[in-house]
């Protein structure tokens, strides 16, 4: 078993610095199109298939396929993912691209940072631990 122990204050404190999540629109986006109408894209097939979409507010970034994935990322909530993809959807709507579906949004990853008021075996962590280096 790993080697902890606590402090007096055991108190632990964590905040989520990022993100990814997944979803499909269930249909195909013309990525040339977007790239062309809207100003916060980038796309350049020849280097990578996907086109990046830049959100303002929350600052974030989608991966655009065009079989219609999507991939979020920079966001720090659940509710932040939600509210891009709904800022997707309105820009695929300007270009006559309607998403009649309700995305299901899978998170994939959550990187956070935080304290949890323990000393660590980090050796014995890595070791122990599967899929661990």
């Amino acid at each position: 078993m790993a080697e902890t122990t606590p402090s007096t204050k055991s108190k632990s404190e964590y905040k989520i610095q990022n993100i990814v999540a997944t979803t499909s629109l269930g249909k195909p986006v013309p990525l040339v199109k977007l790239a062309r109408t809207q100003p916060n894209t980038e796309y350049n097939p020849k280097t990578f298939p996907g086109l990046v979409l830049r959100i303002k507010e929350p600052k974030s970034a989608v991966l655009v396929f065009s079989s219609g994935n999507l991939v979020c990322t920079g966001t720090k909530s659940v509710a932040q993912v939600k509210k891009v993809i709904e800022e997707v959807i309105k820009q695929l709507r300007k270009i006559n691209v309607n998403v009649t579906i309700t995305p299901k949004i899978t998170v994939q990853n959550i990187v956070a940072s935080g304290t949890i008021d323990l000393k660590l075996n980090l050796n014995f962590l890595a070791l122990e631990m599967e899929n661990t280096e």
